[in-house]
């Protein structure tokens, strides 16, 4: 259970500094959309995002950026934006410092936005023209676009990735992503907001988030033509964290205590049969270092990944070509190991918290 999103010692933790009147409509008493920003030492890249929300075509809104510690110059480039400025103690966690964001915002959504995801001139307008033309949703999310900012092949491959698995999903979702996504601010004040008790790093808040919506009836939308332009520079060792420490296990375990199937975004029946293939090469490339007779098993079960994922795989070649390809099969088997590890993790360390729990009841 999530207590309310609210705090008597706001005061404490925040610091109000700028007015947003130069992205606000003059027009309206309340804003469409407060686009809410938590920023840790955004860099050269912060500054790009916070640019291209001057030149959005949508301009019914205001920004409210939350400064979680930054020892950089984030906090005057936020001022200088027009953007109105938010504290926390320091690094606090982006659940906190959207949460704080969320409680001074007056739009009637909270649009989050992360500090290296930089909007498109029509991304504000097109998710603002799908919650209005149907009043009965209360959030939606998007996904990075198909042209990441990030030169190398790690950073352009994860990002591809993530937009391939968003753009195939159902469009009537039952997760969420804060990376760039709108909510009801009364439904999502209601629920309590993010999690700052259990998330106190960047992990999956924005997912568990999206289940209690849909648990508690909401509906959300995952708008696929609301894209951001994504500027993380990932590495193979930020990939691995992310994949297996901040995203798989965390993810199994919630996905253990949640009631109901599991089958949206990259939970569906290919990927499970993905995840089961590539143990079957990695057993068995072990087992034909003994007896050469298991590399048949080994090539059958590489054969089975390249046709499970093909649609991917033709993405790809298409994107950035064969050689392209080549590089990135190998990161994408890597992504399903790390998913075969986290999931027994995470459901031995749902288990286990939830007998710690008993014990000391």
């Amino acid at each position: 259970m999530v207590a309310p999103v609210s705090r008597a010692n706001d005061e404490e933790i925040l610091e109000v500094t700028t007015d947003p009147a130069p992205t606000q409509n003059a027009s309206s008493t309340l804003p469409f959309f407060s686009v809410v920003v938590p920023v840790l030492n955004g860099g050269a890249v912060f500054r790009e995002v916070l640019e291209a929300l001057r030149r959005s075509s949508f301009k019914d809104y205001e920004l409210w950026v939350v400064d979680d510690g930054s020892m950089d110059d984030s906090s005057t480039w936020a001022e200088e934006s027009g953007a109105r400025l938010l504290r926390t103690r320091g690094r606090q966690g982006p659940a906190v410092a959207r949460n704080l964001g969320a409680r001074h915002a007056r739009g009637e959504f909270l649009f989050f936005l992360d500090a290296d995801c930089g909007v498109g001139e029509d991304t504000l307008r097109r998710a603002a023209a799908v919650l209005s033309d149907d009043e009965a949703l209360d959030a939606l999310f998007g996904s990075y676009d198909d042209e990441p900012a990030a030169p190398g092949w790690v950073a352009q491959y994860k990002n591809l990735q993530h937009h391939w698995v968003h753009q195939q999903g159902d469009p009537e979702a039952s997760t969420f992503w804060a990376g760039c996504g709108a909510v009801r601010r009364r439904v999502f004040l209601d629920l309590g907001g993010f999690d700052e008790a259990r998330f106190v790093r960047p992990t999956i808040e924005d997912i568990e988030l999206g289940y209690r919506l849909r648990r508690s009836g909401r509906r959300i939308r995952l708008a696929k033509d609301v894209q951001v332009k994504h500027h993380k520079a990932w590495t193979l060792g930020s990939v691995i964290q992310s994949d297996l420490l901040d995203r798989g296990i965390p993810w199994s375990e919630l996905l253990a205590g949640r009631e109901g199937p599991a089958n949206e975004l990259n939970l569906g029946w290919s990927g499970r049969l993905s995840v089961v293939s590539v143990v079957l090469l990695v057993i068995s490339l072990l087992l034909a270092l003994v007896e050469p007779r298991w590399a048949f098993l080994a090539a059958l079960s590489g054969a089975v990944l390249l046709w499970l994922n093909r649609d991917f795989y033709r993405f790809l070649v298409a994107k950035k070509g064969l050689r392209f390809l080549l590089a990135a099969v190998p990161l994408h088997w890597l992504y399903y190991l790390n998913c075969a590890i986290a999931f027994p993790l995470g459901h031995l360390r749902y288990r286990w918290r939830k007998l710690v729990k008993a014990m000391g009841q």
